[in-house]
């Protein structure tokens, strides 16, 4: 089996690629590499600048490495084999939209650092439990949330009641799973 692209080499291509340097750049996009980065390395920490991260369709499986990333909102992770939001208490402050879809995250342990966090799109998961969901409720901004194909949304889908408890227990929410939330307090403001 040949060993992975790392995260150093990447850059390389994308400078070289790009004409300019990732460090002084505010978007970055490493997706699909061949062969896949399998590891967040420690060259991310040069990319202080970085404002778009993009390093879907990978192979990755733990976040790690985000300590230099100063600038980041927005960090792109889909397609991967992450298990966990381990790894992003770094970003905690700045980080405003995280896009992790299908990958193999079962529980929100972690999620609660992201106190900025107003969007995340975390379809095609293995989320079982509402007592996982109700975790993103410690998300002072979270206002767009997409849980598409998940084990949990896809029960209570099939029972009818998956939109009125998402609405009830993430009360700030404005859209799920791509459609807009439209409360009665809302009617009666309009």
């Amino acid at each position: 089996m040949s060993k992975g692209t790392s995260i150093k080499e990447a850059l390389a291509k994308w400078e070289e690629k790009n004409g300019t340097k990732a460090a002084e750049s505010e978007e970055i996009k490493l997706l699909c590499q061949i062969p896949s980065i399998e590891k967040m390395d420690a060259s991310l920490s040069t990319l202080t600048k970085c404002m778009k991260l993009s390093l879907s369709t990978n192979g990755i499986e733990k976040i790690t490495n985000l300590n230099g990333l100063k600038s980041l909102k927005i960090l792109s992770l889909g397609r991967n084999n992450i298990k966990s939001f381990s790894g992003l208490e770094p970003v905690g402050d700045t980080l405003e939209e995280l896009w992790i879809s299908y990958n193999l995250i079962e529980k929100m342990k972690g999620i609660g650092v992201l106190k900025k966090l107003k969007v995340l799109f975390m379809s095609n998961n293995q989320v079982k439990d509402m007592a996982e969901v109700q975790k993103l409720s410690e998300l002072p901004c979270l206002v767009d949330l997409n849980m598409v194909n998940n084990p949990i949304e896809e029960k209570l889908s099939g029972d009818g009641t998956w939109r009125p408890e998402i609405e009830k227990k993430l009360v700030r929410l404005k859209k799920l799973d791509g459609i807009p939330i439209v409360r009665q307090d809302d009617e009666e403001e309009g």
